[in-house]
């Protein structure tokens, strides 16, 4: 499975963006670094926290990858190309797409168990009631 690593400024922090691409769907994952990351700070990141954020993007759900146009190019033209996009390295669309289902699926997550929760605590709260109740009534 091939995949790619970019590090760009969103407008606020810098962010990595992990794209894993296997086959016809891409699955991506992000790291927000905050300030600007050195060669060093990136190396260290990827010693320690590589096998971390390859999980979460193997867990995000994975997206259509856009159609590209294979065509036989000249190994320069294929060169100059590489080394173009290495210069400026933008975020797909589809690894955008993949991470806006992910945030979306965490938040459904979220909001699922936040009600869960709050189901658990109000009847904790009419049990306590109850109990208090009964113990009035008993004279204790």
């Amino acid at each position: 499975m091939p995949s790619t690593f970019s590090v760009f400024y969103d407008g606020q922090f810098w962010v990595g963006v992990l794209e894993i691409t296997d086959g016809s769907s891409v699955r991506a994952a992000r790291h927000v670094f905050g300030a600007e990351p050195t060669n060093a700070e990136l190396e260290e990141f990827a010693v320690k926290h590589s096998g971390a954020l390859f999980d979460r993007a193997l867990a995000a759900p994975a997206v259509p990858a856009g159609t590209r146009p294979t065509a036989t190019v000249n190994p320069k033209r294929l060169a100059r190309m590489a080394a173009r996009e290495q210069a400026a390295r933008p975020l797909t669309s589809a690894a955008q797409d993949a991470l806006r289902l992910a945030h979306e699926q965490a938040g459904h997550e979220n909001r699922a168990a936040a009600k869960r929760r709050r189901a658990e605590a109000a009847e904790q709260q009419r049990a306590e009631a109850i109990r208090k109740r009964k113990a009035k009534r008993r004279g204790h």
